[in-house]
């Protein structure tokens, strides 16, 4: 085995050891390949020989299922956890998880009112807008000065003759469309007119 190779067997050695002690759970030899093959570039010829090495040393301990070879770090390293130990564990994964809770609402109520602040305008965008709103407002009371200040106002007199004439107007219109439609109608028929307007009434 050459220098270089030797160098990185005892490398990958150490890194798989501290590897599946951190993590303390089994694992199969393709399972730690692709959890550290990114971050360590470990070849699989080489996990798979270190796991088995760290194994006939002691150093881990392997079990088979069916074809598989299971890995996971030696258990008798490990202090003994007692039931209560175990139980004040569970009392910080409820506390922390309530923890966790309450901090992913916070940051929901505070993301919704970025949010909201965010669609808002801006100090300097509300002040242009508050211009742009006085000058609007200039104009109409300019307007309504000058409507208010003319001398010809209609008076409700003139305006309900008005109507009354356009109403009169509208009628006679209509009489003469109608008119206008029955010649149409006596120019195209062949029968004599006569006859055609005693038909008609």
């Amino acid at each position: 085995m050459s220098k270089g190779r030797a160098e990185a067997a005892a490398g990958a050695a150490g890194i798989l050891l501290r590897y599946l002690q951190e993590q303390n759970r089994p694992y199969s030899a393709q399972d730690v390949f692709g959890n550290l093959q990114r971050e360590h570039g470990l070849g699989k010829a080489l996990v798979v020989k270190t796991l088995e090495q760290l194994a006939q040393q002691g150093k881990i301990k392997e079990k088979m299922y069916g074809k598989q070879k299971i890995y996971f770090a030696d258990q008798d390293q490990f202090d003994m956890v007692s039931d209560a130990d175990l139980q004040g564990l569970d009392g910080k994964i409820v506390a922390l998880t309530a923890k966790v809770q309450s901090l992913q609402q916070s940051c929901r109520y505070m993301e919704a009112e970025l949010k909201e602040l965010s669609s808002a305008l801006t100090t300097p965008e509300m002040q242009k807008e508050i211009q742009e709103l006085k000058k609007e407002c200039a104009g109409y009371r300019e307007r309504l000065k000058n409507i208010k200040a003319a001398t010809n106002h209609v008076t409700p007199e003139e305006k309900e003759q008005v109507y009354r004439e356009r109403q009169k107007y509208c009628k006679e219109w209509r009489k003469r469309k109608r008119m206008s439609c029955l010649m149409q109608y006596l120019k195209d028929t062949p029968r004599a007119r006569s006859s055609s307007l005693r038909r008609l009434g």
